[in-house]
Order: structure tokens, then C-alpha cells, then sequence
């Protein structure tokens, strides 16, 4: 069984129409509240989620009278749809999902990327870089697009933080590995998406400078402290000051990961 967040909310359950033969089908769960209910159960990681908090995230501040009922008919409802492999248990007044055996891309992601900033932190850019490579393969688009607005605009944000942390670790490792030249273009388009993103900036800075492109590597700091200053009113951070000085004093920075990790 795999339940699926990282992009639209969908399942892959078991196809009972073909008699004997038993093949796998992706289900889309029957509609915006049932895939709300199993996104938010889905996020909890096995925590309890109580029918007022359910309500508001399916409803608002204004839910309707029959709140409970509909909320025990989209229970119901998914526990048809994903069968008995997938515990849904109704627990006091909220409910509980236990994830135990089944596959669910949202705590692979989370494994993943935990593992891969071990990793990382351990001097093992390579067995990070395949790591972080991984967790972010789950994603299939942006995270949790066909559930209520309630819920996008609780659980979106904090998702989509993660993966650009993912993205972050690694663009790092693959620049301790010495794939500055290939970076280059993948984080100035970045940089371009995320300008007040520092790690992606210095990253940027350290990739330049060992492509032999000192000048071009002091612009973006440049244009890092300017968009710094007038939208934050605030001076570049330890990481960007610590790349700047590294391109300031090294020229071609042979070891501009390692001023990333020891700042970072």
C-alpha cells in the first residue's frame, strides 16, 4: 500500500474488480475532504487528530452543523477505499492513522533527507548527495494540491521548506564533490527563484569563483546585499560573509564546500 502527500493526494490500493487476480490501482480517494482527512492523518505520523481540529482544516472557522457526521462519512469511506491494511481508528473524539508497513512517501521523504544531512555532516558528501537525491524524486509537483485551502495554506508552506532544505543539502554536496562547473547553471536559476535564499547564494559564489569567475562570484554577493538590505533591512548573514571572504582571500576557492559546512 502507498500513500502519497508529496504532490496530489492519491493512494495505491488494491483493484478488487478483477476476480482472482489481484493488481494495484491509483485511487484519488473519492474527493477533496476524504483526501484532506487522509493528508492530515498522513502528516500527524501516527499522532491522534482530534474532530475539532478535522473540522477546521476541512471547513474553516465556520464548519456546518453536521461537521461530525460528514466527518464520520469520509472515515468510513476511506476505510472502504484503502481496506483493512490501513488502520483507521477512531480514537476519543479525533482519529488516528497507523502507518506501520505502509509506504508512504512523506516519512521516506523525511528519512531521507535526515539521513543525507548526517551525512553531510559527517564528511560523506557522496552517500548524501545520493541520499537527498532521493527524498526529493518523491516529490511529483508541489505538495498537497487537490485538498481543502484550510489545509494547503496550514502544511504547504512548512513542505515546501523542506524540500528547499533537501535541495539546499544538496547542491552542497554535490559542490564538495567538485561539480562547480555543472552548478553553476542550476543555481543561478535558483538563486534567480530565491533571492533572499543565502545558502543557495554562497553556494552560487563558491561555484563561480572555482569555475575561474571571481568577478562574476562578487556580483551575486553584491546583488545578495542590496535585496538584503532594501526587502529585509537587514546585512548578509554569516554564510554569505563567510563566502565572500573566501572568494576574497582564495581566488579560485579549492575548498569552498568545506567554508559552507563550517558555516552553515
Amino acid at each position: 500500500m502507498e500513500l502519497k502527500i508529496l504532490g496530489p493526494v492519491r493512494a495505491r490500493v488494491e483493484d478488487r474488480s478483477g476476480g482472482r487476480t489481484t493488481t494495484m490501482r491509483e485511487s484519488d480517494l473519492g474527493g477533496t475532504k476524504p483526501r484532506t482527512v487522509l493528508a492530515v492523518l498522513l502528516l500527524a505520523r501516527d499522532g491522534a487528530v482530534c474532530d475539532d481540529r478535522l473540522s477546521e482544516l476541512l471547513w474553516g472557522s465556520r464548519p456546518p452543523t453536521t461537521a461530525i457526521g460528514q466527518l464520520h462519512t469520509y472515515a468510513s469511506r476511506l476505510r472502504r477505499e484503502l481496506g483493512r491494511e490501513v488502520p483507521l481508528l477512531r480514537v476519543g473524539r479525533g482519529y488516528r492513522l497507523i502507518s506501520r508497513h505502509l509506504r508512504i512517501d512523506y516519512a521516506e521523504f523525511l528519512r531521507l533527507t535526515t539521513a543525507g544531512r548526517q551525512a553531510l555532516a559527517q564528511g560523506h558528501p557522496e552517500r548524501a548527495a545520493s541520499q537527498l537525491r532521493g527524498a526529493l524524486r518523491l516529490w511529483r509537483g508541489d505538495a498537497l494540491t487537490d485538498v481543502t485551502p484550510q489545509l494547503a495554506a496550514a502544511e504547504r508552506p512548512r513542505l515546501e521548506e523542506l524540500q528547499l532544505e533537501a535541495l539546499e543539502g544538496r547542491t552542497e554536496a554535490d559542490l564538495l564533490l567538485g561539480e562547480h562547473g555543472r552548478l553553476v547553471c542550476e543555481l543561478t536559476g535558483l538563486v534567480a527563484r530565491y533571492p533572499l535564499r543565502e545558502r543557495l547564494r554562497a553556494q552560487l559564489m563558491i561555484a563561480l569563483c572555482r569555475s575561474g569567475r571571481q568577478a562574476d562570484s562578487l556580483d551575486v554577493y553584491r546583488a545578495g546585499r542590496r535585496i538584503l538590505t532594501e526587502e529585509l533591512g537587514v546585512d548578509p548573514g554569516p554564510l554569505l560573509q563567510a563566502a565572500h571572504g573566501a572568494v576574497l582571500a582564495g581566488g579560485t576557492v579549492a575548498t569552498g564546500g568545506a567554508v559552507l559546512a563550517g558555516v552553515r
